[in-house]
């Protein structure tokens, strides 16, 4: 028997669950004024909330008007920007530590630092670190969705640079995911490479960027073995994705960090 997973409301103008992303993409291939004003009405419904996360709430919302503002210049992005961030700021803290639904991806769209909770909630172990999804309650996984990969890939401009080190070197060591998780960004090999990334990113250390372009070749086998899946986070797009950036040496995490 399946059960229903509650959604907040409004749910419909979230980032990644609802209208407000797709809207988005549309208006970058064919740019309207009925299209952005669709947008701004939906990043304005959000404001609403309940869930101070980048999935459903204002943080998303957030993201979106910026990529706006960016692209138009138009001061109506701006107040749009201001008015989400003071949304997620009046929201209680989120309770975990993930990148969709918790600390480090609001940090990295509201430009907090983190560190002092991340080095306090990290498990280090052998020079190894990696990280719980919630503070408390819950054991660690490794991928990018919950663990390492993901702390390090959000909080890579504060995070102190042995925990990075230690995160990333823990990513290297358990190697690429095996079939049942696959390549994808949110839970497989390329989510779990883009820690290699940012450790390449901080350090300019070449052995990084090489330990990534391993990882987005693997990615890529995994892709090419089973059929197409047409999807940003689980599926060969963002594998494309993460193989481009390690051809570039860039580390800019889709939507995250760039709509590019």
């Amino acid at each position: 028997m399946l059960t229903a997973i509650p959604f907040p409301e409004p749910r419909n103008p979230a980032l990644f669950m609802g209208e407000a992303g797709i809207r988005l993409v549309l208006w970058r291939l064919e740019p309207s004024d009925k299209i952005a004003d669709d947008l701004l009405r939906l990043v304005r419904e959000n404001l609403a909330n309940p869930l101070n996360e980048i999935m459903w709430g204002p943080p998303g919302a957030l993201l979106a008007a910026r990529a706006m503002h960016q692209w138009t210049g138009e001061g109506r992005w701006a107040a749009a920007m201001r008015e989400s961030e003071d949304a997620a700021r009046r929201l209680d803290p989120p309770d975990n530590l993930t990148p969709f639904h918790g600390l480090v991806g609001n940090a990295l769209v509201l430009g907090d630092d983190v560190s002092a909770t991340l080095r306090e909630t990290a498990i280090v172990q052998d020079g190894l670190a990696n990280w719980p999804a919630a503070e408390e309650g819950f054991g660690p996984k490794l991928q990018w969705c919950e663990g390492a990969p993901g702390i390090i890939t959000c909080a890579a401009g504060s995070l102190d640079e042995d925990l990075l080190l230690a995160g990333a070197e823990l990513s290297w060591r358990a190697g690429p995911a095996g079939t049942e998780k696959g390549p994808s960004l949110c839970h497989g090999t390329a989510g779990n490479g883009w820690a290699l990334l940012k450790a390449f990113e901080r350090t300019q250390d070449e052995r990084w960027l090489e330990r990534a372009r391993r990882f987005a070749v693997h990615a890529l086998e995994q892709a090419q073995a089973r059929p197409p899946r047409y999807s940003l986070w689980t599926g060969d797009l963002g594998v494309a994705l993460f193989a481009a950036d390690c051809l570039e040496a860039r580390t800019r995490y889709p939507v995250l960090e760039s709509w590019e």
